[in-house]
């Protein structure tokens, strides 16, 4: 991964991701990679763990909160799964950062390029779609907070 994430665009990052998976030649290479992921995801402050805060449609508890700052959208989030504090972790990469209408207008290719859809079971596939669309509407809450 390059170091100035900030810098690049979604699809920039995604083009990264896919770049890192090419790296392994199996699944077995590429779980770990994830689950690598997830044990470096930044820690959540426990006070956002909250009900309101964990997404619906995951096998896992997922927690996931957005703010906003400068203009920008930045995520948190955390699983009691490793493996799914991976995909988190991916998902953070990918769209944190980015102004709302970028992050809404994003097409999250990497997860087909990957193999993603194809590797995960159904439950985690659903999950990660779940976590995508969370994503995507605390951007149309700013967005909109910003139209008024």
């Amino acid at each position: 991964m390059q170091p100035l994430i900030e810098n690049m665009t979604i699809n920039e990052i995604q083009e990264d991701i896919i770049s890192d998976f090419e790296l392994f030649d199996d699944w077995e290479g590429k779980y770990e990679y994830i689950i690598d992921l997830g044990k470096q995801l930044p820690v959540m402050d426990d006070s956002l763990k909250t009900e309101e805060n964990i997404i619906k449609g995951c096998q896992s508890i997922v927690w996931l909160h957005g703010y906003q700052k400068d203009g920008l959208v930045y995520y948190v989030g955390d699983s009691q799964a490793i493996i799914v504090k991976g995909l988190v972790s991916l998902l953070l990469k990918v769209l944190s950062g980015h102004t709302p209408e970028e992050i809404l207008n994003a097409d999250l290719f990497f997860i087909e390029k990957v193999g993603l859809a194809s590797h995960l079971a159904q439950t985690r596939s659903n999950g990660l779609a779940s976590m995508a669309k969370q994503m995507k509407t605390y951007a149309l809450a700013f967005s909109s907070k910003e139209l008024n």
